[in-house]
């Protein structure tokens, strides 16, 4: 129970904010854009959702931990999306803020979508790809070999 509670609030607090809170009440936007682009955007929303919350599962119950770098997975947690990506949950983040640049029609919510991405990157090339080798050494390793930093193709 108290994981599930670290991982809900980590949730609320952290991507919640980044992909919720931020762009839709930080940018001024004329309302929601029911247009030929509103399918295309509910896709993204909730295609990114679904990733996120997908993740989240597999770090609580493979991993035993939440994403919050205070509280990380005890296990290096390879299975579901991480076998296509080593920064899934990142890329569900994204495609919620491209959800909502679309659906709003706003090239300000997409900058603030690639401003996101580079903090996102240089939080992974900083921190936590250093940490992950430290912490799980050759398994994480051979697992950067396999799986692509955002996404890859190839079967592991």
């Amino acid at each position: 129970m108290w994981l599930l509670l670290k991982n809900v609030l980590f949730t609320l607090l952290v991507p919640g904010t980044v992909a919720v809170f931020v762009p839709l009440f930080a940018f001024r936007h004329g309302g929601l854009a029911w247009a030929p682009r509103a399918a295309p955007a509910l896709v993204l929303l909730g295609i990114g959702a679904a990733i996120y919350f997908w993740c989240l599962w597999d770090f609580a119950i493979a991993g035993r931990g939440t994403p919050a770098p205070i509280d990380p997975p005890k296990q290096l947690v390879v299975r579901g999306l991480y076998r296509v990506s080593r920064n899934p949950m990142y890329v569900g983040v994204l495609a919620v803020i491209a959800g909502w640049a679309l659906l709003f029609g706003e090239w300000s919510i997409a900058a603030y979508g690639a401003a996101v991405w580079l903090a996102f990157t240089l939080f992974v090339l900083g921190y936590e790809e250093p940490h992950l080798e430290r912490v799980f050494g050759a398994a994480y390793t051979d697992y950067c070999a396999r799986v692509g930093r955002w996404w890859t193709f190839r079967r592991s």
